[in-house]
Order: structure tokens, then C-alpha cells, then sequence
């Protein structure tokens, strides 16, 4: 395993985290996680050397105030002396915080869920412009300074998405040691992006790298004129090992999240790890990364990550499940898998569909992508149910 240096905290981190949003589950119920398999899966990495493991109160739940199963699970596979080897993240539920005893409430919550004394990264979550503002009146930075001083956080930082000025506002706000935003070879210009990573290197943060496959579409979906470009490159790779490698492949970047669900991908990952070093692409790759950026920006339709922060809809829509399908059906040149998309589509419950929505827009302000959500359900609508 490779590592790097983590900003200004000066500690060691692996360029590959390890995310707890996607463990493997028995049936469909989120909350139902493989325990067996998943701590199977964080002790492979764990003993060939990953160190950094990333979780959040809700993760593997729905957002609400009982928190996800994601962070009981991590306390069980970090038991008999792997939280030792490991720098253990989670974040504090923004979105929840009503009062400066709320900060506390959670984050000593987190401990006993976690089972241990301390967090060593502990970000701010999901941050976005009101939010902000709501922690800043609240009082977020005497907290943050609190829990370092008595022990219980080592490090303070957050996870973004908004618009790149909030980024700059937020980075300038607090004295940060680190930061979490979405990045990709198709997302350069996103959310805070390349100049917002620039940023936060130049004020000496570690840098968190989350959604590096675009919540696997840069592997399960690609187009045939990108796999055509992966295909005339002398050093073969797979779609995973080129998203991977091109955000290694900046120096500025220390930590690589991926939310792994089974055990080949921890293993596929882990030996991509291994050749992660920076600016190490010939000049044939980035001519070809560069060709894939262009071909997969024309593609996708909606720039959904499956994280299904908008969900429940209150009127039963499925809405990553429509833009999934939806953005797989733009991503195909062959008409016949255009036509599986399109069955897979039409074999959706009807109640679970797009044309259920009622643009109530309740789903709206839950959007970390800030999608138009009503708006684009009508796109899926259009060409889906045509």
C-alpha cells in the first residue's frame, strides 16, 4: 500500500480509504448489512496495509435521528486491535444540528456506537451553504475546538456539496485540517472541483477524494467510443483502474474513498493502490483520460450519485433507481442494450416510477447534487415511458 502525506495534520494516510456506505446487505432493507462478509471485507484491506476507514452516522439508515447501521458495524470489525492500525472518520449530522448541545449530543453518541474514545478525522457532513450558516450561528467552531482540545475528535474537517464559492467561504471559515469533496475525471468543474481543490491544497488541507467512480458509473456503464479509447492504450486497464489512477495520478490528492460492496472490489482496488503513483500517466493516457472526460460529459444526463440522500419520496418514487436507469439508457450506442435499459425500466413497480411524481419538491433541498429533481423525473418520464 502506498501513502501520503495528509496536509497539514503531517500524519501518513493510505491513498485508499475505505467507504462504509455500501456494504454488502441481506435483502433490500438498507439497515440490513452482511456483517460476516463486510468484516471480511475490512479485514482483507486492513491487514495489507489501508488505514484510513470512513464512515457517517447515517450511513445504511434514512437520515433520521436513530442513525444508520454503518458505524455498529465498523465497532464490530475494528474490535481485537484493528482500530489501532486504522484512522477512523465519521461525520457529524449536519443537517440534524438544532442546537449547540446537538453537536455533543451526536458526536458522543458516535463514541459509544464506535466503541472508542476518540475519532481521529472527524468531519462536519455534507456541508452546503445554509447549513453552514445555521453550525456558524450555532456555534461549529467553539465545538470543533472544544472536542480537539479535550480528546475526543484529533482532527476537524468537513464534506461539501454546493457551489464552488461556498467551498472557499467554509474553507476560510474555520481553521480546517482537512476537507471531503466529490471528484472525478468527468467532474473537474463540479461542485468545488479542480479550483476548489487547489484551494484547500494551497491552505496545507488533506484532501479526501469521495465518489471516484461516480457512484459506479465510470465502471458499469461506459460507453463503447470510451472503452474504444481504453482499448488503444499499450498498458491495458479496466475502467476502475483508469478513474482511479487518474486521481492518483495528482499529487494533491491523499485519500482515495471507495465504497466497496464485495470482496473482488476490495481486492481489484487494493491492486490498483499499488500502482498509484503521481504523475506517473505517459502521455498516451492523459490523451486518452482526456477523450473519455469528453465522451462521458456529452452522456450523462443527471448527475446522480446514488447516495439516496432524497429519499424517502414521500409519494414512492424511486428516484436514484429512474436516473439510473435513465442515465444508462443515454450512456449505450447499441440499440439492444438501449432495449434492456429500457425493459429493466419498464419491469420497475409501477408505483416506484417517475411519472408518480407530483413535483411536490420535497426531495429538492435534500439533493447534495443540487439536481432539479421534478424537472428531470419529467426528462426520465419523456423517453423512458415514450
Amino acid at each position: 500500500m502506498l501513502y501520503r502525506k495528509f496536509g497539514k495534520t503531517g500524519e501518513k494516510v493510505s491513498i485508499l480509504g475505505f467507504g462504509c456506505m455500501r456494504f454488502p446487505l441481506i435483502g433490500q432493507d438498507s439497515r440490513q448489512i452482511d456483517e460476516e462478509k463486510s468484516i471480511e471485507m475490512m479485514h482483507y484491506a486492513i491487514d495489507r496495509g489501508l488505514n484510513y476507514v470512513d464512515t457517517a452516522y447515517p450511513y445504511h439508515g434514512d437520515g433520521g435521528k436513530d442513525g444508520g447501521m454503518s458505524e455498529p458495524l465498523v465497532a464490530k470489525a475494528l474490535k481485537n486491535g484493528y482500530r489501532e492500525k486504522v484512522h477512523l472518520a465519521t461525520k457529524l449530522p449536519s443537517w440534524l444540528i438544532e442546537t449547540r448541545e446537538d453537536m455533543d449530543y451526536y458526536l458522543n453518541r458516535q463514541l459509544k456506537r464506535l466503541e472508542t474514545d476518540h475519532i481521529d478525522f472527524y468531519l462536519v457532513h455534507a456541508l452546503d451553504s445554509a447549513r453552514w450558516d445555521n453550525l456558524m450561528k450555532l456555534g461549529i467552531g467553539e465545538f470543533l475546538d472544544t472536542a480537539i482540545k479535550d480528546g475526543r475528535i484529533r482532527y476537524a474537517g468537513f464534506s461539501f456539496h454546493d457551489k464552488l464559492d461556498t467551498f472557499k467561504r467554509i474553507v476560510d471559515d474555520y481553521d480546517w485540517s482537512f476537507c471531503q469533496i466529490q471528484y472525478n475525471y468527468i467532474d473537474e468543474e463540479y461542485q468545488a472541483g479542480k479550483e476548489g481543490l487547489d484551494y484547500a491544497v494551497a491552505r496545507d488541507l488533506g484532501i479526501v477524494i469521495m465518489e471516484p467512480l461516480r457512484g459506479g458509473n465510470l465502471v458499469r456503464s461506459i460507453p463503447d467510443a470510451v472503452q474504444a479509447a481504453f482499448d488503444e492504450a499499450d498498458n491495458k486497464k479496466t475502467p476502475a483502474k483508469w478513474a482511479l489512477r487518474w486521481i492518483w495520478e495528482q499529487a494533491e490528492t491523499h485519500v482515495v474513498l471507495s465504497g466497496m460492496s464485495t470482496l473482488d472490489q476490495v481486492i481489484e482496488n487494493m491492486e490498483i493502490a499499488e500502482e498509484g503513483y503521481p504523475n506517473s500517466f505517459t502521455e498516451e493516457e492523459k490523451d486518452i483520460m482526456n477523450r473519455a472526460k469528453t465522451i462521458f460529459r456529452d452522456r450523462i444526463k443527471v448527475d446522480c450519485t446514488g447516495c439516496e440522500y432524497c429519499m424517502p419520496c414521500p409519494y414512492g418514487v424511486n428516484i436514484p433507481g429512474n436516473f439510473a436507469r435513465y442515465n444508462e439508457y443515454n450512456l449505450f450506442d447499441d440499440p439492444s442494450l438501449k432495449e434492456g435499459q429500457m425493459k429493466q425500466y419498464q419491469n420497475m413497480p409501477d408505483d416506484e416510477k417517475a411519472s408518480i411524481c407530483v413535483e411536490c419538491g420535497a426531495c429538492v433541498p435534500q439533493c447534495p447534487q443540487n439536481i432539479p429533481i421534478p424537472e428531470k423525473l419529467r426528462d426520465v418520464v419523456a423517453v423512458m415511458e415514450k
